[in-house]
């Protein structure tokens, strides 16, 4: 499951994984939590080969339940400090070392290959799971997605994500290494107009038909 921030995709596929019986991989939330560590360490993150020496070091857990999805660095529980706006703004610059991505790359297709799950993310289909049995690509208007956003955070508003999220599409499509795109094969799904559940139930059916 690919796309951009607010396109639904963590809310859709831990309903899908649920719905299933299936284990939840987020990881744009591995990402966050590198760039968290990096942040703590003092890391110059304009500086990529200063990324990339450093990369190795953190100890980084994802945890694969839909219901509690479980992010650990270090012994050290994550989930909250890896959504707060310094991780946010600087998670692209990070996710851009090809070192980094080689790395958490490698630990998200190991957890892939314990059994069927439902992954998230900006690379999945093209990069971590190609040969996926089914590859959507979630998308959603601006506004749509800025106000979903909005909506999860305090202290912001529609115009200051959308502007945020311009941003982070443009450096995440743009970047050298893995590059958000729609996946050969998958199926692109706008969510603009539709409830949760309702993209819940068109990921379903689609599951269904191809598998």
């Amino acid at each position: 499951m690919d796309g951009p921030s607010g396109s639904g995709k963590s809310s859709v596929s831990r309903g899908v994984a649920r719905a299933l019986g299936l284990r939840y991989l987020d990881t744009g939330a591995m990402y966050r939590a590198m760039t968290w560590w990096m942040l703590r360490h003092e890391i110059d993150l304009g500086d990529p080969g200063a990324i990339a020496a450093r990369c190795g070091e953190p100890v980084i857990v994802s945890g694969t339940d839909p219901d509690g999805p479980a992010i650990h660095v270090d012994g050290v529980d994550v989930a909250g400090p890896i959504r707060e706006t310094e991780v946010t703004g600087a998670v692209s610059a990070v996710a851009a070392v090809p070192e980094v991505r080689a790395r958490l790359v490698a630990m998200q297709q190991e957890i892939i290959g314990s059994g069927d799950i439902v992954v998230e993310g900006r690379d999945i289909g093209s990069v971590v799971a190609p040969d996926a049995p089914v590859k959507l690509y979630l998308t959603a208007s601006a506004h749509a997605r800025a106000a979903r956003r909005t909506a999860e955070l305090a202290g912001t508003t529609v115009e200051a994500q959308k502007a945020a999220m311009a941003r982070r599409d443009t450096l995440d499509s743009t970047r050298k290494t893995d590059p958000l795109s729609v996946a050969a094969g998958a199926i692109e799904l706008d969510t603009s107009d539709l409830t949760l559940d309702e993209v819940i139930a068109e990921v379903l059916s689609v599951i269904k038909e191809r598998t």
